[in-house]
């Protein structure tokens, strides 16, 4: 009695052993939205500025997956106004990225996850991620990056006044 006692206590916890990996891939908690890194680019291939934002980004963490072309597509598919439009145009966990944003400011909206189509840096300010370093006399011009909201509208996110 005692031995069939204890064969069905240690077949009972072989079972419950080989559900546990299971059991525990159910009950895990989903990893950070900034471990979701990968950034998808859309950008002219001459474009050296783009490269350099793109390096911006890699450098602090983000996996980039580029696409040379599709950038007025893409703008009009993520439903950034053309008004706010920039050199390249990329898409982050289901948001919009225009133009030269700083990767600080990505992290955040990741984190903060507002109701928001994304974010832009309209134009090219000099000093702003891939438009600095020395072939722009390390020159900092102050510079916006927007939020672009759910109706359309932009408000500013951050402000970069050097």
């Amino acid at each position: 009695m005692k031995r069939r006692f204890l064969l069905q206590t240690l077949a009972s916890a072989a079972g419950m052993a080989a559900l546990a990996p299971g059991l525990m891939a159910k009950t895990k908690t989903p990893p950070p939205v900034q471990s979701q890194s990968l950034v998808e680019v859309w950008k002219d291939p001459n474009c050296g500025c783009c490269k350099d934002w793109i390096q911006h980004l890699e450098a602090n963490g983000f996996q980039v997956k580029v696409h040379d072309g599709g950038n007025l597509e893409a703008r009009m598919r993520l439903g950034v106004p053309n008004a706010l439009g920039g050199c390249h145009t990329a898409q982050i966990g289901g948001y919009a990225v225009e133009g030269h944003v700083p990767a600080r400011e990505i992290q955040r909206l990741l984190k903060e996850r507002p109701k928001a189509i994304g974010l832009v840096v309209p134009g090219m300010p000099v000093g702003s991620p891939g438009m600095n370093g020395p072939l722009y006399g390390n020159k900092k011009d102050p510079y916006d990056v927007l939020l672009i909201e759910a109706d359309g509208s932009s408000r500013v996110y951050q402000s970069y006044r050097s």
